[in-house]
């Protein structure tokens, strides 16, 4: 554990994309992190609209974050990181060398490796200006190419946070083993993560994988209201990204059968996305008993979890939800499907029942089974607080980073006794 003495170097927190509303997490070990003292400023090589600043956390961190691609389109400001980056014109031409060797093929990828080297001339700056000592980079996307050749022009170490699955659909075109093997240390969200690294790095750079969760703030959802083991009904409850790969068309062939017998049951969708305008549509058969919010703040998800009896992800391809330590601190089971890190937090039966992805018949049974069993909805959604407090505590976890940004690696990743089977 890392304490508030813990010596620790001014922190760039480098993302694509920051603030947005489905990234909350981020907000949330930063904020950790700087309970332990660190000062932290965060960047993002774009801006992100309004709608998509979460509350007034959300706003804050919008004000406050430094945009490389605002600054790229100044060009004085561009041809300003260029001289003064110029006066060590090994580290530069190292960079652009190294920018050039890890493209892929077709001039597109030429491209935007000479944005990513021009975006990594102002990150530079950036770190010269504010005596920035370490970057810490969430994805393994361009803000990670980005940290990587920022490297190579200053020396300043960098590490990142693999989420998965958008990080390990095309890892040899991310140059996922490139951006590993240069880094000070890789956190990965889950026990899978690590494996799939592992797969694209070599032996030698393995001690350096470390497993830091996502986590959550157990005290916002303590005061959810226990679940009662005799209710008429079941609420049911989805947050997510209103995409595809959230497997929602298969929750409503799956409740097909299920609202017609038994007519206590509703579902409640948070959230916005590509299909929202399809699923409401393909939601009209059930009439009232669906609703759509669209997307909440952390204290609305906080109330909706609070509101409801079960929380459903039937998703296609996750990294390992942040949505599901929510629910599970909440006092509240959930419903989802074993893909990627899922089965490291659910366990089976008792805070909660997997199905396999896309297996309608398989959901729509754990659904009965959740929906005519107040006592089992009772006994698993109690189980679930102590889970969360134990492995997927937003202070724990930053602890650990702490650490490992401060240098001390410790032990080989930690073991997990979760059994999803």
């Amino acid at each position: 554990m890392a304490s508030k003495a813990l010596a620790l170097p001014r922190i760039a927190y480098l993302t694509g994309l920051y603030p947005l509303v489905s990234l909350t997490f981020i907000e949330r070990e930063i904020a950790a992190l700087r309970d332990l003292g660190a000062e932290i400023h965060t960047v993002s090589v774009r801006e992100t609209a309004e709608s998509q600043h979460s509350g007034a956390e959300g706003r804050a961190a919008a004000a406050s974050t430094h945009y490389l691609l605002r600054e790229a389109k100044n060009p004085l400001r561009l041809l300003q990181a260029q001289l003064r980056l110029f006066k060590e014109p090994a580290r530069y031409f190292t960079a652009l060398r190294t920018a050039w060797r890890l493209r892929n093929p077709g001039l597109k990828s030429m491209f935007y490796q000479m944005i990513y080297f021009l975006e990594a001339t102002l990150m530079a700056d950036f770190v010269d200006q504010k005596g920035i000592g370490h970057i810490h980079s969430h994805f393994a996307t361009n803000g990670t190419m980005v940290a990587l050749l920022t490297k190579e022009l200053t020396g300043v170490p960098y590490s990142f946070t693999l989420h998965g699955p958008v990080d390990l659909f095309e890892p040899e075109g991310l140059k996922l083993g490139a951006k590993a093997e240069n880094a000070a240390f890789v956190a990965v969200i889950s026990h899978f993560a690590r494996s799939q690294l592992m797969l694209f790095v070599d032996q030698t750079h393995w001690d350096r994988f470390r497993i830091i969760h996502c986590g959550v703030d157990p005290t916002l959802y303590a005061d959810a209201p226990a679940l009662p083991q005799n209710a008429d009904g079941c609420r049911l409850l989805f947050v997510g990204r209103l995409d595809p790969e959230k497997g929602v068309h298969v929750l409503f062939e799956a409740l097909d059968d299920l609202m017609p017998t038994h007519t206590g049951v509703t579902l409640t969708m948070v959230g916005d996305g590509q299909d929202r305008a399809k699923l409401e549509v393909a939601a009209a058969r059930f009439g009232d008993r669906v609703r759509f919010t669209g997307y909440l703040d952390q204290a609305g998800v906080a109330q909706a979890l609070a509101d409801h009896d079960v929380l459903v992800l039937p998703s296609f391809s996750e990294g390992l939800p942040v949505i599901l330590m929510e629910a599970l601190a909440s006092a509240r089971p959930v419903v989802t499907t074993q893909v990627a890190g899922v089965g490291e937090l659910v366990r089976h039966r008792e805070t909660g029942l997997i199905a396999p992805p896309g297996d309608v018949q398989t959901l729509r049974r754990h659904l009965e089974t959740i929906i005519v069993d107040s006592a089992l909805r009772a006994r698993m959604g109690a189980a679930g607080p102590s889970v969360v407090a134990a492995d997927f505590d937003v202070a724990q976890e930053a602890a650990q980073l702490a650490n490992l940004i401060a240098g001390k690696l410790g032990e080989n990743p930690r073991h997990t006794d979760t059994d999803s089977t």
